[in-house]
């Protein structure tokens, strides 16, 4: 029997994010770098895209079951959790790795100082600068270095904080100054900036930056767009026309009557729903590109469906390749006509929809 497909595929160019990283080498300047593969790789694959971030000096993500698995595929460089453990068996398994970890909280200290390992590991305490989420307080970071010092399960000290606000220099004054001020005298090795920080602050980033999303291609400035950063897109999620309409002026199209003619219009209908990831909340008028050209959301997302306006593309047909998001349509983009974030979008592409990796350029569909 034959086998019959959607023809519906998130694209992933190698190509794309080696050359993401090279950018982020050159602003980082001389910094080591952790990329962040956290949440599959931001919906990307960390097992897809790992091999491409190879010049990396080492990965940061928050599993540790796929920190495990990274191991096991016979990943040798360093491995950050970003939460860090919380029980004596997680930091056993952590240290049996040889992964570093995140210190947050002064009950982790407590942890690392009553569990006996038989390997010690590298910890990264991490400062709250005032995003106030994860963190220790800044007048406690001197003592508890002490503490950790003073373990037998700590091979080695870092100093990390978050940058919340990186996207402009003045939302990251405040934090630096706070982060500065803390370890003022200490002799630990910094982690600063994210991706943003990296773009913005290449100055401070500190000896280890954590980009994330600037890897897969997205821009994390508002005023700056990826292309403009010289940053590629790593996915693009591509599908085909599965119908055509034409509908008459005056006529509803879609659930719900959020979309109505006000001329004659050729409607295309796409295989792709809010059940593969597209976002629901795309609005009338959210760009799709058809057969190379602009086209519009045109109704609403369906489940498994979208209906997008291709009146003024004569050529588009059934088989005709429409572009969801990626070289020719930044995912940030759709993303602000659906009142989203690229973060996501990325991260919501689901299970069901087919994954193809490509080192250069794109890839042509066939039925």
């Amino acid at each position: 029997m034959p086998s019959f497909s959607r023809q519906l595929v998130a694209q992933i160019n190698l190509a794309a994010l080696r050359h993401n990283l090279d950018c982020v080498r050159q602003c980082a300047q001389g910094a080591q770098i952790m990329a962040v593969v956290k949440a599959d790789a931001y919906g990307h694959g960390l097992f897809r895209t790992f091999p491409a971030l190879s010049e990396a000096e080492g990965l940061a993500l928050m599993e540790l079951d796929a920190a495990i698995a990274l191991r096991r595929q016979h990943y040798t460089r360093r491995l950050l959790l970003l939460e860090g453990f919380f029980s004596e068996e997680e930091l056993r398994e952590i240290s049996h790795h040889r992964i570093a970890a995140v210190v947050h909280h002064p009950e982790q200290v407590a942890i690392l100082e009553r569990t006996k390992l038989k390997r010690s590991l590298e910890v990264f305490l991490k400062v709250n600068t005032g995003m106030n989420r994860l963190g220790v307080k800044p007048d406690d970071v001197a003592g508890l270095c002490e503490r950790l010092n003073a373990s037998p399960a700590v091979a080695a000290l870092r100093l990390m904080t978050h940058l919340g606000q990186a996207e402009t220099r003045a939302g990251a004054e405040a934090p630096l100054a706070i982060f500065k001020e803390a370890c003022r005298g200490l002799p630990y090795p910094r982690s600063i900036a994210n991706s943003a920080g990296v773009l913005r602050f290449g100055d401070v980033g500190g000896d280890i930056v954590r980009p994330g999303l600037m890897l897969y291609g997205v821009s994390p400035l508002p005023d700056q767009t990826a292309d403009s950063l010289d940053l590629r897109p790593v996915m693009s999620l591509r599908s085909e026309l599965i119908a055509v309409q034409d509908v008459a002026a005056g006529q509803y199209v879609g659930y719900s009557d959020v979309f109505r003619t006000t001329h004659p219009t050729r409607i295309g209908v796409v295989a792709c729903g809010y059940a593969d990831g597209y976002p629901v909340t795309a609005r009338n008028g959210t760009p799709v590109r058809v057969a190379g050209k602009q086209a519009t959301l045109a109704g609403r997302v369906s489940m498994d469906m979208i209906t997008v306006d291709i009146t003024d593309i004569p050529e588009a047909r059934v088989g005709s390749p429409v572009l969801l998001w990626g070289d020719d349509l930044p995912v940030e983009e759709v993303a602000r006509w659906s009142g989203s974030i690229p973060y996501q979008l990325l991260c919501g592409v689901t299970r069901r929809v087919r994954f193809v990796t490509t080192e250069v350029g794109r890839i042509d569909f066939e039925l």
